[in-house]
C-alpha cells in the first residue's frame, strides 16, 4: 500500500578480528523529565555518561549522513550503502561517536518487493576496521553472502528476498555486538506480492525502529550492563515524513499524524541489540498484527505485542478520539530511558500546533 519507496538494505557480516577499545572515564549522571499525555505517563530519565576512549582514527571523523543509493531495473535491484562514524546526539548534550549505515542510526530504510534480487554494495568508509551486513531477509551462506570489507574498500555481494516481513540488518563484524550496540542496525521491508488482507482498510503507514545505547564502545557494558537509553525512531516511507535517528525524543518533537478514525498500519522493528520490546499503544487496541510482518502470521485484537531482538511486526489500529496517543515498550523501565513517542489525531489530520507532552 505504499508508494514503493525502495529504500535501504543490506549485507555482509560474521567474520574477522577487530580492535576495540572500550570506553572508561568518571561517571555523570544527568536526569531529566518529560511527562507523556494521558495515562500511562512516564518519566524519561537520562543515561549515565562516561567520556570514551575512541579509536585513534576515528577520533577526528564526523562524516556527513549520505542518502541510500537505490535503482530497480525490473525484479533486481540495486542498493549501495556506506558504513562511516557520524556524531549522533542522543540526548540534548549527549553525543556518540556512531559506528552507521550512511550516517544513520538505524540505518536507511530499505523497501524492496517479495522475490527482488538485491544486488548489495557496502562501501566502508571507516578507516580503522572492516565492516559488513547481515540480512535477515536473505538466503546466503553467511562467510560468502555477509562477508567482512576492508576499510576504504568495497564489497558487492547478491541474494534473493524470498519472504515477506519486517527484517532487521546490522553489520556481522566480530565482536558483532559492538558494531551493532555502536549503531549498525537497519531494517528491511519486503513487501508481499500479494499484499495485506487489510490493504483497502489501511489510511496511513509508518515505520518505527527500537533500540538501545550503551556507554560507548565499552563491550563489557553491552554484554553484562544495562542500557543507558533505549529509543525510538521513525523512518519515512513516503515523502513528507520525518526520518529521524534513535534518540530519546526524536518521536515526541516530530509526533506522527493521522485523522480521527483513520485506521493506521506501523511496520515496527525491535532492533536490541539485547532486550525484548512490548510494544504497546496506549488507548488503542491492535485490531490486526501480522508477526515478523508476514501476511501468513494473522492475529486480531491484541493489546501488546512482543518483539524479541531482531523482532518484527505490523500493527494496524484505529484511532477513533482527537488527542496524543503514546506508544511505548511496556518494559517501562526502557520507557523511562526514552522508548516512548507520539501519534497526534486531529480532525483533519494535520498538526496543530499545540505541544505534545511538554516538548
Amino acid at each position: 500500500m505504499f508508494n514503493k519507496f525502495l529504500s535501504r538494505m543490506v549485507l555482509v557480516g560474521l567474520s574477522g578480528t577487530v580492535l576495540l577499545l572500550a570506553a572508561c572515564a568518571d561517571e555523570t549522571e544527568e536526569s531529566k523529565q518529560e511527562i507523556s499525555p494521558k495515562e500511562d505517563a512516564v518519566e524519561t530519565v537520562s543515561a549515565e555518561e562516561k567520556d570514551p576512549e575512541v579509536i585513534g582514527a576515528h577520533k577526528n571523523l564526523n562524516d556527513a549522513a549520505v542518502p541510500l543509493e537505490m535503482e530497480r531495473k525490473g525484479s533486481d535491484v540495486y542498493i549501495k550503502m556506506t558504513s562511516q562514524i557520524t556524531d549522533i546526539e542522543i540526548e540534548k548534550g549527549y553525543n556518540y561517536k556512531a559506528w552507521t549505515f550512511n550516517g544513520e542510526a538505524p540505518g536507511p530504510l530499505v523497501v524492496v518487493n517479495e522475490g527482488d534480487t538485491i544486488h548489495f554494495t557496502l562501501e566502508n568508509l571507516d578507516p580503522a576496521i572492516p565492516h559488513s551486513m547481515d540480512f535477515h531477509a536473505v538466503h546466503t551462506a553467511p562467510d560468502k553472502g555477509f562477508a567482512d570489507v576492508m576499510p576504504n574498500e568495497e564489497g558487492t555481494f547478491t541474494y534473493q528476498a524470498s519472504k515477506p516481513g519486517v527484517f532487521m540488518y546490522h553489520c556481522g563484524t566480530d565482536p558483532v555486538l559492538s558494531h551493532i550496540a555502536n549503531g549498525m542496525h537497519g531494517v528491511i521491508i519486503v513487501q508481499p506480492n500479494d499484499g495485506y488482507p487489510t490493504d483497502d482498510e489501511v489510511d496511513r503507514e509508518y515505520a518505527i525502529i527500537q533500540n538501545e545505547w550503551y556507554r560507548y564502545n565499552d563491550l563489557d557494558d553491552m554484554t553484562n550492563g544495562v542500557p543507558s537509553q533505549v529509543v525510538f525512531s521513525t523512518k519515512a516511507l513516503d515523502e513528507g515524513q520525518p526520518n529521524t535517528n534513535g534518540t530519546v525524543t526524536a518521536v515526541k518533537n516530530e509526533p506522527l499524524l493521522a485523522k480521527v478514525g483513520d485506521k493506521v498500519r506501523l511496520f515496527v522493528n525491535n532492533v536490541g541489540p539485547n532486550e525484548v520490546s512490548s510494544f504497546h499503544v496506549v488507548g488503542t487496541i491492535f485490531d490486526d498484527v501480522y508477526i515478523d510482518g508476514n501476511p501468513a502470521n494473522h492475529m486480531e485484537g491484541m493489546q501488546t505485542v512482543m518483539l524479541p531482538a531482531s523482532g518484527g511486526a505490523v500493527v494496524e489500529f484505529t484511532v477513533k478520539e482527537e488527542g496524543v496517543y503514546p506508544f511505548v515498550t511496556h518494559q517501562f523501565n526502557h520507557a523511562t530511558k526514552g522508548a516512548v513517542g507520539y501519534i497526534k489525531v486531529t480532525a483533519d489530520g494535520k498538526d496543530d500546533g499545540s505541544e505534545v507532552g511538554g516538548q
